[in-house]
């Protein structure tokens, strides 16, 4: 087992969900409030990386990146090192890629809370940050957990975008995807192997805490 790039992987799954839930709840609470007409193209946007080849989306993020382009050299500036090759681009690149992951679930919770609830709270006076903070985020829990797993399990067993974005640098950017790839490269089936029950055990017990969270039916209609 490489503990380096276990613990490399945790790391970046935890940073990666916390920054998509600070991004995603603003987010979604705007999709579902707004009657703006840019929503359709922030929703498409947002879901587009369910439906690009991980190589393109890495492909174009290694580009944006880099020291070819001018947001690229300006990054490198203030980082003192380009975001590609690096953790903070893998964190960059598993937050675009799993934003999907994050923005549906919410939406789906905020979508699901009696309008009537939300309406009344803005007759009393009740401003936007208060409904999402004392209304919604309390009623969707459950969705916001389910974004939680999500990102996590997904950003752990993401390979196509690190491997772009970050290549395969032992203790900076080497995931356990991407170990998993190397042993099988090498021929270390055993190896591999034990690495895959990892990344097995860790997405098998975020779908068993998240379907243990739901209400059961005698709960829900007592």
């Amino acid at each position: 087992m490489d503990l380096q790039a276990l613990w490399l992987t945790l790391r970046l799954a935890a940073v990666t969900t916390a920054i998509l839930l600070l991004l995603a709840i603003p987010l979604a609470f705007w999709i579902v409030s707004t009657r703006s007409r840019l929503r359709p193209v922030v929703e498409a946007v947002t879901t587009l990386p369910i439906l690009l080849p991980p190589t393109v989306l890495g492909f174009y993020l290694l580009v944006l990146l880099g020291q070819r382009t001018a947001f690229g050299r300006g990054i490198a500036h203030l980082l003192g090192h380009p975001l590609a090759f690096s953790f903070e681009g893998l964190v960059v690149g598993s937050a675009i890629y799993s934003i999907p992951f994050a923005v549906q679930p919410l939406t789906a919770g905020f979508h699901s809370v009696d309008a009537s609830l939300i309406e009344q709270a803005r007759l009393l006076g009740a401003g936007r940050f208060r409904i999402l903070r004392e209304i919604l985020l309390p009623l969707s829990a459950r969705s916001v957990l389910a974004a939680a797993a999500l990102c996590f399990t997904h950003t752990i067993g993401e390979f196509g975008v690190v491997l772009m974005v970050g290549g395969d640098i032992p203790g900076a950017t080497r995931t356990l995807s991407i170990a998993i790839y190397d042993q099988v490269q090498d021929f270390s089936y055993a190896q591999a192997n034990h690495t895959s029950l990892v990344l097995l055990a860790f997405s098998l017990a975020a779908l068993i805490l998240l379907y243990a969270s739901r209400p059961r039916n005698g709960a829900a209609h007592a």
